[in-house]
């Protein structure tokens, strides 16, 4: 692949075209910790959040895709690491989930309140993760390590794509007309020309998603510190979600972000039964 130069100085906002007090004001909502009627709205927030980006990726990919008040859906199969199925409330029918989707061998269902049992129907959990939050932040100069810039032309979401999927992983997963959308910002570190760590941001009606975090090993340290330092100067006050697992959840928490509810992720390696 052509190498398409240095990443341009991506500096414009994007969806924060949220008005500066408003942002504050929803910001301000969020001490209370979320609560609404007595019950934690943090968990469907985030599980709103990440099907919306499901939805644009899969859409990128010409899947015919479909919103219902308990869960988003693709009538096609997704692209690799995608769900079928993302879930936007508790005790959903499993029956009716699956009646909705097209499913075969590699057919995923992310269970977002973990409450789901697929076994019945031949699925297997894939992997179990928690949804993470974290407070808005007010826009920061002080930060000096590295800068991340937005990723605006196709070459270098190429590029971008290549540090991310390392070795091993798809390529042509995100398209450049994700790069249109004006909720979505792909970001980047760059170090001698190379891109050493990235993620994707996806700005909701409540929220600013983080997904596709990566960093070199000898970057990882400094990259989540930039990270949220470009989130901040290009969202301020405006809530941060996500998921992580395992190691890479402790190193959320280390940054700020709280565990919020577990998930699940369910996949199928044939035809469902039942």
């Amino acid at each position: 692949m052509q190498d398409s130069g240095p990443l341009p100085d991506g500096t414009a906002t994007f969806r924060s075209a949220i008005p500066y007090r408003r942002s504050q004001e929803r910001s301000a909502c969020w001490e209370g910790l979320g609560q609404h009627d007595g019950v934690d709205i943090r968990p469907a927030v985030a599980a709103r959040n990440n099907a919306e980006w499901c939805d644009l990726v899969a859409r990128s990919h010409r899947a015919r895709t479909s919103w219902a008040s308990d869960a988003w859906t693709s009538e096609d199969r997704t692209p690799a690491y995608y769900p079928d199925v993302v879930t936007l409330r508790r005790n959903c029918d499993p029956e009716s989930l699956l009646s909705r989707i097209a499913v075969s061998a590699g057919c995923s269902v992310k269970d977002s309140f973990a409450d789901l049992d697929l076994k019945p129907f031949g699925f297997r959990v894939l992997f179990e993760a928690n949804w993470i939050f974290r407070l808005a932040m007010p826009p920061d100069s002080s930060h000096v390590g590295r800068q991340w810039k937005r990723v605006v032309d196709a070459g270098n979401l190429a590029r971008w794509e290549d540090a991310w999927r390392g070795p091993d992983g798809p390529r042509g997963l995100f398209r450049a007309d994700l790069l249109a959308h004006e909720n979505v910002m792909v970001m980047a570190a760059e170090r001698a020309g190379q891109i050493v760590a990235g993620a994707i941001l996806n700005h909701s009606a409540a929220a600013v998603g983080i997904s596709n975090f990566f960093a070199l090993p000898d970057e990882e340290p400094e990259s989540w510190t930039g990270c949220l330092a470009a989130v901040g100067s290009r969202c301020p006050h405006v809530p941060l979600v996500g998921y992580e697992s395992a190691d890479a959840l402790q190193v959320a928490h280390r940054h700020g972000f709280q565990s919020v509810g577990p998930l699940r992720v369910w996949i199928t390696d044939g035809q469902a039964r039942g």
